[in-house]
């Protein structure tokens, strides 16, 4: 039997230049489902946790409100610190580019909400439970590697994770965070697409 050597394994920068697309949705849509797993294992083992409870539409239209409201008011952010803010500060590498660039609207639409859905269980529906929003938040910045290097970019995934739990807490439905992650991730990579169609016309 042929044994792993972890000798020569090694973790490191991506070179864009070698990652294809299929190669970046395999990886992305496999991460997804491994988030999804583990969030849906912490769910099960947290006695004092129901997954059903956790999506309850009994807040009706405030449940839709206020995912809106905060996906817009980071969206507004955005829009301002990418006016302001030198765009190498914004830098995560070309990872978003490459993802969203030449995607179709549908498929942008479907990478956002398996995105929104799974890291949602995972952070806002298992681990805030145990953890809180604050610690939540720190582990949710910490995976968003891309962004480490930079201390705008991750001190605003920390505001826009602690602000996603905190609407969570506020509705008591998984789903306000849902939908406030997907419409940020699905208007955000539309400007991408957009954005690089204008590019290439002018």
């Amino acid at each position: 039997m042929k044994k792993f050597d972890f000798k020569n394994f090694r973790i490191g920068k991506v070179d864009l230049n070698e990652l294809n697309d299929r190669v970046l949705l395999l990886n992305l849509y496999f991460t997804q489902l491994l988030t999804l797993i583990i969030g849906l294992a912490l769910v099960f083992f947290q006695s004092n946790l129901r997954l059903f409870s956790m999506f309850t539409v009994t807040g009706g239209w405030k449940i839709v409100i206020w995912g809106l409201l905060f996906g817009i008011a980071v969206l507004g952010f955005d829009l301002l610190i990418s006016r302001w803010v030198p765009k190498e500060v914004a830098d995560d590498g070309g990872i978003n580019q490459m993802l969203f660039g030449n995607r179709p609207i549908w498929h942008i639409a479907l990478i956002s909400f398996i995105v929104a859905m799974c890291e949602e269980i995972l952070f806002r529906g298992a681990i805030q439970h145990a953890w809180g929003p604050y610690w939540t938040s720190i582990l949710f910045a910490a995976i968003h590697v891309r962004y480490l290097q930079h201390w705008l970019m991750t001190g605003m995934v920390f505001c826009i994770s602690y602000g996603l739990g905190w609407i969570y807490i506020h509705t008591g439905s998984l789903w306000t965070p849902i939908i406030a992650h997907f419409i940020i991730d699905m208007v955000m990579g539309c400007i991408l697409r957009f954005s690089k169609e204008e590019e290439q016309a002018s």
